[in-house]
């Protein structure tokens, strides 16, 4: 239960600081808790208290004592944290999770004018409130790695583990699929390609010869969310960039554009504005081809005709993948499609993409679907068509058939074991004080009244 609190405690601090409380400047506060050197303040539990009760959470105990249990168990890994040398925060870290914090909150409240006026602070100095926040969250995520880092369990011990569960123990297994696809992505034409080129070099010239900066030129040509930052990316190393991409950026020298880049996301300018190791922080201007209504329909007739030759028998769904499929990640599986979350290829409904959850909903096993426009993790439209290879209803987990989701349920109760005998071993040897306030709280770990 406290490892799942603990992981949450991120997603908490950034709702509750959303919260009118947090969107001020604090005028008076209280000290409620001092765990090693770092305080909890009263607004901490405050304002994450009615973040819970706006979203209609509740609990049999205390939830304001829960909350502080938490924070306390936040603060404990924290303090750890600061005298582990082997934890370290990079800037770059920093940076990533902040940009991603404040497009949370645009995407959130609609704009930067919005957040802006929300927090009543510039975008520039609501950074600046998060960074330390953001840096303790990391820090106490990587402490947490560490403690659990290398529990795990044999097949053996999950075996022997299941086999011990009492009756009413046992887990439910929700319902699953299995699932495989065909994609076809529609063709751009030569013009297409060519107009899009023509374009990004015009840019790139108006740029180098002084007419107009890169930003301004982003702003209102790039179409990506990078955009309205002057189409700034943050540091990245070579493996969370495209290979087009990166290939073209980590080749350019001092503050030059590169030529046009072709990657899986469209066409890009793109410019380098800092290195650090070997990451390096870009901007670009990307623009992605539109697709003739020609195209759509040959890329239509085309994944029907496959579609039609299956179920004739003219050839198999998995060699049909393997042929014509252009996902590269499922046409070598013969088309079927592993879950990212598990690697392993069930799935639960509330997990498939939308469009593919309403189509699968209605099939039987070994059904081949009719085909239906979506998009694919490039957010290019495609057409697709998928078989449904498996269907098992809800039920009571066995060996044979759950051996996986057991095997990771034990080792989830095994790291919660081991990070709670952490705890109870680091309070006694850790300065704790707790205001007299919150001194009747029924804590689960007793040890933080001393």
């Amino acid at each position: 239960m406290i490892r799942k609190l603990i992981g949450s405690l991120v997603l908490l601090g950034c709702i509750a600081f959303l919260d009118p409380i947090f969107a001020q400047d604090k005028v008076v506060d209280q000290i409620v808790c001092v765990v090693g050197k770092n305080i909890i303040l009263k607004s901490d539990i405050e304002g994450t208290f009615q973040q819970q009760q706006a979203q209609g959470i509740t609990t049999e105990g205390d939830m304001k004592c829960e909350i502080l249990e938490n924070l306390l168990v936040e603060k404990l890994l924290l303090a750890e944290a600061e005298l582990d040398t082997t934890i370290i925060v990079s800037d770059s870290q920093i940076n990533q999770n902040l940009e991603q914090r404040i497009q949370y909150f645009i995407t959130h409240l609609g704009s930067e004018k919005e957040v802006e006026a929300y927090f009543k602070k510039s975008i520039v100095q609501l950074k600046a409130d998060l960074q330390e926040v953001i840096k303790n969250q990391q820090m106490t995520q990587q402490m947490q790695e560490k403690i659990v880092d290398k529990v795990t369990v044999s097949p053996a011990e999950v075996r022997l583990h299941f086999k011990s569960l009492p009756e009413a123990e046992i887990p439910q297994i929700d319902a699953q699929i299995e699932y495989a696809q065909i994609t076809v992505l529609p063709a751009i034409t030569q013009e297409e390609e060519d107009r899009i080129k023509a374009t990004l070099r015009e840019l790139k010239h108006r740029i180098e010869t002084g007419e107009s900066g890169f930003a301004p030129l982003a702003v209102i040509y790039s179409e990506d969310g990078s955009a309205r930052n002057g189409g700034e990316l943050d540091y990245m190393g070579r493996g969370n960039l495209d290979p087009a991409y990166a290939a073209a950026a980590f080749n350019l020298k001092g503050d030059k554009i590169s030529n046009v880049v072709k990657s899986d996301f469209g066409y890009h300018i793109i410019q380098v504005m800092d290195r650090k190791g070997e990451q390096i922080k870009t901007r670009h201007i990307i623009m992605k081809p539109k697709v003739a209504p020609e195209a759509m329909k040959k890329a239509f007739l085309q994944i029907d005709s496959i579609a039609n030759f299956i179920r004739k028998g003219t050839f198999k769904f998995e060699d049909a993948a393997v042929r014509y499929s252009f996902d590269k990640n499922s046409r070598n599986n013969g088309g079927a499609v592993i879950n990212p979350e598990t690697s392993e290829s069930k799935w639960k409904m509330s997990e498939l993409d939308p469009d593919v959850s309403k189509v699968i909903a209605k099939m039987n096993i070994n059904e081949i679907s009719k085909p239906f426009l979506t998009v694919d993790d490039k957010q290019r439209q495609i057409y697709k068509i998928v078989k449904l290879l498996s269907k098992t209803d809800a039920h009571q987990a066995n060996l044979r058939d759950d051996y996986v989701e057991l095997s990771n349920k034990y080792l989830a109760s095994k790291k919660e074991k081991t990070l709670d005998k952490w705890i109870r071993e680091k309070q006694a040897g850790t300065y704790v004080h707790i205001d007299p306030s919150y001194m009747n709280c029924n804590f689960k770990y007793k040890g933080w009244v001393k």
